[in-house]
């Protein structure tokens, strides 16, 4: 058996609203070892919404429907699934007196249009809603076919998905194995060199491999399945053990891992401290750095050095140097990143100075150069010189270069 999911509204294709539940229903399907292989998105229109039906009931055994069951006239799912069916819709006795019950509970008359969510096709099992009004149902309109139908509200479709749909579904045999998934992370190659890497892993038939990539980050998933999570565990370790081996220190960490976590426990461990000196991120190095429980231990403070009167007041920045290599140079970043570990007395200091755009740049400094400084514990200094591209959004610069600035302190704290 396999499930696809479908999302009925305008809304979620307008991108009015984020499509939450599409990730959800993934993951819990991976939990049941149910294999999901397709979404739709669809509007709230009665015919596209059938040719969606009419493909996915063609290949796959299950489809799980969110939205579109409300009281409002666009509210079209249970109708629609009906009409594509040929099965006439009925009203439910049960259905109407709950929806009572719930407005009375809240000092309300159940208005007219509330008795359409009590409509669902003939013959088909309520799949209960215990905080909203709108029920699901639970129904086989022809043998090899299941439609669970749930409404849009996240809060309301998780709370009918464990208590009602999820035993089901486990007393139709499934559940028995689960899909269990590793990511694991990496900064400084690209996806296609990591790919090239691992090329002889991208066909493993259990556990699978896959990369992808985003916001400079690739990510490797490594997905097993198996009766459970320890044994679909056992089959990912040696893969993972390999791939990490391969990727060297461009692998950073898994799952939960970020680059500031990374580096705050290697810094705890070390029983360092950092502090760090921002221009063109404007305090975003230190917001990422704080957004770590317990990053109090190591990270002490920050300076944003955005004017150059700022660089050289408190960070000691030489002004000669700034007029002859300007702000945005190496000499600068290593004077910003020793300035601040000594006015602060960390064992590290961190800086960043770039153009982040989208005006700013010239032929020789374009938009998206940035320059990183790094200043250790034993009085060395380094500068790493990054050219993110004049394309590049000004969040995205920023992103790259807090990123690349945390990359550059990790390895350096693994190398010393």
């Amino acid at each position: 058996m396999s499930a696809e999911i479908i999302c009925v509204g305008t809304e979620l294709l307008l991108g009015d609203i984020l499509n939450s539940n599409a990730q959800f229903l993934a993951q819990q399907l991976a939990q049941l070892g149910i294999p999901h292989y397709y979404q739709s998105v669809v509007g709230d229109n009665p015919e596209r919404l059938k040719q969606v039906i009419e493909i996915a009931a063609s290949r796959v055994q299950t489809l799980i429907f969110t939205g579109g069951l409300g009281p409002t006239p666009d509210d079209l799912t249970c109708e629609t699934i009906a009409d594509f069916f040929g099965v006439p819709l009925v009203e439910n006795a049960e259905i109407i007196e709950d929806i009572t019950q719930k407005f009375a509970q809240r000092g309300r008359e159940m208005t007219p249009s509330n008795r359409k969510q009590a409509l669902i096709p003939q013959g088909a099992a309520i799949l209960p809603n215990p905080t909203g009004t709108a029920p699901g149902i639970i129904w086989q309109p022809r043998p090899g076919l299941t439609i669970f139908t749930f409404p849009g509200v996240p809060s309301e479709m998780h709370r009918m998905w464990s208590d009602t749909a999820v035993p089901f579904l486990k007393s139709q045999g499934w559940g028995k194995e689960i899909i269990y998934s590793r990511s694991l992370k990496f900064w400084g190659i690209g996806e296609s060199a990591l790919a090239e890497k691992v090329s002889a892993y991208l066909n493993l038939p259990n556990p699978t491999v896959a990369p992808y990539a985003g916001k400079g980050e690739v990510r490797l998933r490594i997905s097993a399945k198996a009766s459970d999570k320890q044994a679909a565990a056992d089959l990912i370790t040696p893969i993972e053990q390999q791939l990490r081996e391969i990727a060297g220190s461009d692998y950073y960490g898994a799952d939960d891992d970020t680059l500031a976590s990374v580096v705050g426990e290697l810094l705890r461990s070390s029983g360092e401290t950092l502090s760090v000196a921002e221009s063109c991120t404007g305090g975003g190095l230190g917001h990422k750095l704080t957004e770590i429980p317990g990053s109090s231990d190591y990270f002490w403070g920050g300076v944003i050095a955005y004017d150059n009167s700022v660089k050289v007041r408190l960070l000691g920045v030489n002004p000669e140097h700034l007029d002859q290599f300007g702000a945005v140079s190496a000499i600068v970043a290593e004077q910003m990143a020793i300035g601040v570990r000594n006015l602060l007395k960390t064992t590290w200091g961190l800086s960043i100075t770039g153009i982040a755009g989208p005006a700013g740049g010239t032929e020789t400094k374009p938009v998206g150069l940035v320059y990183i400084g790094l200043a250790g514990s034993k009085d060395e200094v380094k500068s790493y010189e990054c050219r993110f591209g004049t394309m590049r959004t000004r969040s995205f610069v920023r992103h790259l270069s807090m990123y690349s600035a945390l990359d550059n302190l990790r390895r350096s704290l693994l190398n010393q």
